[in-house]
């Protein structure tokens, strides 16, 4: 959508909910899409002139229709549609009347500021939530609001390390190649974001329904990752056992990884008896069903190196596609190794409209990720772009009561 094109009206379960977004990078941002994307309306304030550093973080950044690179981020474009820019000096007194009165207006605040930064402006929780008690202030950093690390900055990976992902992730550290590996998506920050939007949509509704009040929500991208480990973080606390990294290969079942074949490579999970017996009959080895080495689940993971010396060279033989269609058909969980053009290929992916087209002023049509959450009465709606820096600034001032002339004495002050 482009900025002179009326965004269509806001529709969405959030469509009566307003955001203040002070957020940059990815966390929070991820978590004000969301919002976004349910209906509420999102202002997004950034710095003049630079605005949210994730504007530069590339490449690869956006191609225009001609094929000619921009200076707009995929990085930036993941996690900002559905919002309006607004600029603002926040070291300015005059930059922070602006957010304290926008703050007055929100049912919800975003922020990822290093602990202390936003109070030494007055815009930190206990201000803000005193001007509007109704405020809901999520706070997302990266070792949360105490603890001995609190003012500490970190990134994604600083936290998949910390966090136990890299411990979990990769080749076994004998094996080549072997050792601890970052996970290739920001793991850590889209889980912080997520759990943000369940702490921010939580506290909403006990503000609407229990306590007419809002509430502060401390949010840390290290607890996020920490509590991300699910079952894996469980085992280890049940039992005191390490878990050893095995690449694709699932430690609790087998055969469950990667296969190469042919031309290619699928992923198989074999999750019970019936199941293998199925499998040994596709590939042409009913015996194996039968072999004392492979009786049960737990034989087949402790006789993990053998079997694979019997499946390998079968699955190499054929295509992968021999191996798909013949395994759906005999309802075993397995699917293609996708690169990324083949996953936009797809035609379960495409079916389902994981890909939405915007129009962009410099591209016909953007093409976007979609939302995976489908509503029946309130479907997400693509009103807009990620916007350019500062799109909406005379906008939303003029919303607050700023006239013309107000706002060009705030731009040649440097505060918009």
């Amino acid at each position: 959508m482009s900025s002179n094109e009326p965004a269509p009206p806001r529709t969405g379960a959030l469509s009566h909910i307003r955001v203040l977004d002070l957020s940059r990078v990815f966390a929070g941002p991820w978590a004000g899409q969301m919002l976004a994307d349910l209906g509420a309306e999102v202002v997004k304030v950034e710095r003049p002139g630079d605005g949210d550093d994730a504007r530069r973080l590339g490449p690869p950044f956006l191609r225009d229709d001609a094929g000619a690179p921009t200076r707009e981020s995929g990085f930036f474009m993941s996690a900002n549609r559905n919002k309006k820019s607004v600029t603002v000096d926040l070291a300015k007194p005059e930059g922070q009347a602006i957010v304290r009165e926008l703050a007055m207006k929100a049912d919800v605040l975003i922020e990822n500021y290093k602990v202390g930064d936003l109070a030494r402006h007055g815009l930190d929780a206990a201000t803000l939530r005193t001007l509007n008690p109704r405020l809901v202030y999520c706070s997302i950093t990266g070792f949360g609001q105490t603890g001995p690390y609190r003012a500490r900055a970190g990134y994604d990976s600083i936290f998949q390390g910390m966090g136990g992902l890299m411990a979990i992730t990769g080749h076994a550290d004998d094996s080549p190649g072997g050792g601890p590996q970052k996970v290739g998506l920001i793991v850590s920050d889209l889980m912080a974001g997520m759990y943000a939007t369940v702490a921010i949509l939580a506290a909403l509704e006990h503000r609407d329904a229990v306590s007419g009040e809002g509430q502060f929500i401390d949010l840390a991208l290290l607890d996020s990752q920490v509590a991300a480990l699910s079952h894996v973080g469980m085992g280890h606390l049940v039992s005191g056992d390490p878990l050893a990294r095995c690449g694709t290969q699932s430690p609790t079942a087998a055969p469950s990884q990667m296969y190469r074949c042919a031309d290619g490579a699928v992923m198989l999970v074999v999750g019970n008896k019936a199941q293998w017996e199925r499998l040994c009959a596709v590939m042409g080895r009913p015996a194996l069903a039968t072999d004392a080495r492979f009786a049960s689940n737990q034989d087949r993971i402790g006789h993990r190196a053998e079997l694979n010396a019997i499946l390998e060279p079968i699955f190499a033989s054929e295509p992968r596609q021999h191996w798909i269609d013949a395994f759906a058909e005999a309802g075993i969980p397995c699917g293609p190794v996708n690169e990324l053009p083949e996953v936009f290929a797809d035609p379960q992916v495409r079916s389902r409209g994981m890909v939405v087209h915007l129009p962009h002023p410099r591209r016909a049509q953007l093409p976007m990720l979609a939302n995976p959450i489908r509503l029946s009465q309130t479907p997400v709606q693509y009103r807009s772009v990620p916007p350019a820096l500062g799109e909406h600034t005379d906008e939303v001032l003029a919303g607050l009561g700023y006239d013309e002339a107000q706002r060009a004495v705030l731009r040649a002050r440097g505060v918009v």
